[in-house]
C-alpha cells in the first residue's frame, strides 16, 4: 500500500482509477476527473447512468482524457450521511469487485474533504477488501493487486489505515480456515508467528500447565477432544509504557470448533462452527496492529482455546466444574460451552490487574435472535469505560447495542447444586444470562462484554466481502486502545 500525496489523478497511469461519487451530485476531487474526460462523469450522472447510491460500483472503459484503463466510479451515498464506516465498506466493495481478476496497478483517489479518521477507514476498507474465504480454492475468485496507490493522500495516514486493514484480513483468515487446520495447538502457533513479526511477548499455556494453573472448567470443555487446549497470553508495552499493570486487556473465545459437544448441534447449525474462535481472532488482530501502529499503551491479549467434542471423556450434563477462580458451575448445557471457557481465561486476566477488561465471543445465539446478524450486543459493569467502546465502534462504523445487565437476572443462573449454572432459566434473555455469568470472574475490574454472534461471520455477501469471516470488532478494538492511550478518555 502506497501514498503518492502529490498525485495528478488524470495522469496517474494504472489498470484501475478508483473514485467516489455522493448521490448529491460531482463535488471535491472527481470534478477534476470530470473535467478531464470532457464532462463526461457530469453527463452520465444526468442521465442516471451514475447515481453515488451507496456501494454502486460502475466501471468506464478507456476514459479519454486519463490516463488510466478504466475508472471505476464507487457511491458513497448523500453528502451528509458519509461516515467512516461507509467508506470502509465503499473502498471494500471497489476492492472486492476489482480484485476479481488480476490487476497490476489500483489507484484510489482520496477526497480532502474527509478527515484523517475517515480516510484511515477508507484505506482499511481497500486493504481488507482483496481478500475472501477462498483459501483452499485451486483457482481464486480474489487475487491481491500488485500495487495499490492512495492518490492525494498524507503517507502517514495511508500507513496507518493499511495496518488496521492487516489486522481485520488476520482476523478473516483465522475465522475462514477449516478446523482440520485451525485448532487450539496451531491457532497458538499463528499467534507466536504474529508475536515474532510485530514484537509481542507470548506465553502459551499448554495442557500441564493449564493443569497446575487449576483451569478445570476450561479443561472440562476440552476433555471429549482429542486437540489439547491451550491459552495464549500476548503483551504489548508501547513506547514509554514502564506501567505494570495493563491498561486494557482483550479476551478471546476460541472455540476452534463447536459441535455442541452432548448437546449436540444439527448438522446445519454445526457447519459454520469453525467461526466459534471469532472472538480470539479479534483480539489477536487487534494487538497485533495495535502493535504495528506503536501506540504509546500496554496491551494484553488473552485467548482460551479448546475444541467442544463429543468423545468417550467428553463434559457431561450434570457435571459440576471448578473453575480457576473456585466457584462452581453446575453444567446444564454442554453446547453453552464458550462461557464456561472464557470463565478461567478470564480470572487468568484479573490477575494482571488491568485496567479495564474488554472480551468478544460468539456466544449466544439469543443475541442473534435479539439484534440481528450485523449489531453486537454489549454488556458492562462500567457505564464509562463501555462508553469510550460505544464510541469508538460508531467512529469506525461497526455496530453494537447496549442490553441490560440488570441484578435481577443473576438469580437465573444460581443453582441448587452448584455456586451457578452455565445457563439461565430457559430461553428468555438468553444473551444477558450469558454475560451475567462472565461477570463473575473479572471480580471488581471494569469489563466490558462484546457478544459477536451476529456479526463475526456473513452467511451471504456483503459489498466488500462474499461471505464467511468478517473481522468483527478488531477496528472498533484498536479506536478504542487509539481513545485511552491519548488520555482523553
Amino acid at each position: 500500500m502506497q501514498a503518492d500525496p502529490s498525485a495528478v489523478p488524470a495522469r496517474f497511469e494504472a489498470d484501475v482509477l478508483v473514485v467516489f461519487l455522493e448521490s448529491n451530485g460531482l463535488r471535491g476531487p472527481i470534478v477534476e476527473i470530470d473535467e478531464a474526460t470532457g464532462g463526461l462523469l457530469q453527463q452520465l450522472y444526468k442521465q442516471g447512468e451514475i447515481t453515488g447510491k451507496r456501494y454502486e460500483c460502475v466501471p468506464l472503459y478507456a476514459p479519454q482524457g486519463l490516463a488510466c484503463k478504466q475508472l471505476l466510479v464507487v457511491g458513497i451515498g448523500s453528502h451528509d450521511e458519509v461516515d467512516a464506516g461507509i467508506l470502509y465498506e465503499a473502498s471494500g466493495a471497489a476492492a472486492r469487485r476489482l480484485s476479481g481478476k488480476t490487476r497490476a496497478t489500483v489507484g484510489f483517489l482520496a477526497d480532502g474533504n474527509w478527515s484523517n479518521d475517515q480516510l484511515e477507514q477508507a484505506v482499511a476498507g481497500a486493504t481488507m477488501g482483496t481478500s475472501g474465504q477462498d483459501l483452499y480454492r485451486s483457482e481464486k475468485h480474489q487475487t491481491p493487486f500488485e500495487k495499490t496507490v492512495w492518490l492525494q493522500a498524507p503517507v502517514e495516514v495511508v500507513e496507518r489505515g493499511h495496518v488496521t486493514g492487516e489486522g481485520v484480513k488476520l482476523a478473516r483468515r483465522l475465522v475462514n480456515m477449516p478446523p482440520d487446520d485451525l485448532y487450539p495447538e496451531t491457532f497458538a502457533e499463528e499467534a507466536a508467528t504474529i508475536a515474532g513479526r510485530v514484537g509481542l511477548e507470548i506465553e502459551i499455556w499448554d495442557q500441564t500447565r493449564l493443569e497446575r494453573e487449576r483451569c478445570d472448567a476450561l479443561l472440562a470443555v476440552a476433555r471429549g477432544s482429542t486437540r489439547s487446549p491451550r491459552i495464549v497470553l500476548l503483551h504489548y508495552r508501547g513506547p514509554g509504557c514502564n506501567d505494570t499493570s495493563p491498561k486494557v486487556a482483550f479476551v478471546g473465545k476460541g472455540v476452534t470448533f463447536d459441535s455442541g459437544g452432548l448437546s449436540l448441534k444439527t448438522s446445519e447449525g454445526m457447519l459454520a462452527m469453525k467461526c466459534d474462535m471469532a472472538g480470539a481472532a479479534a483480539a489477536l488482530g487487534a494487538i497485533a496492529s495495535i502493535a504495528a501502529l506503536k501506540i504509546p499503551v500496554h496491551v494484553v491479549a488473552a485467548v482460551g482455546l479448546v475444541e467442544n467434542m463429543t468423545g468417550g471423556n467428553a463434559y457431561k450434563l450434570g457435571d459440576v466444574v471448578t473453575a480457576r477462580s473456585g466457584t462452581t458451575i453446575e453444567i446444564h448445557n454442554t453446547d453453552a460451552e464458550g462461557r464456561v471457557v472464557l470463565a478461567d481465561v478470564l480470572d487468568v486476566v484479573a490477575d494482571l490487574k488491568p485496567d479495564c477488561i474488554i472480551d468478544a465471543a460468539t456466544l449466544t445465539g439469543a443475541c442473534m435472535v435479539a439484534l440481528g446478524r450485523d449489531i453486537a450486543g454489549v454488556f458492562t459493569n462500567n457505564q464509562h469505560s463501555c462508553d469510550v467502546l460505544k464510541n469508538a465502534a460508531r467512529s469506525v462504523g461497526e455496530r453494537v447495542w447496549q442490553l441490560p445487565m440488570d441484578k435481577d437476572f443473576d438469580s437465573q443462573i444460581s443453582s441448587d447444586v452448584a455456586d451457578i449454572k452455565n445457563v439461565g432459566d430457559g430461553r428468555l434473555g438468553g444473551a444477558i444470562t450469558a454475560a451475567k455469568l462472565l461477570e463473575r470472574f473479572v471480580r471488581d475490574i471494569p469489563w466490558i462484554h462484546v457478544d459477536i454472534a451476529g456479526p463475526a461471520f456473513a452467511d451471504k455477501p456483503r459489498p466488500s466481502i462474499a461471505g464467511g469471516g468478517t473481522g468483527s470488532m478488531v477496528r472498533s478494538f484498536i479506536e478504542f486502545t487509539k481513545r485511552i492511550a491519548s488520555k482523553n478518555e
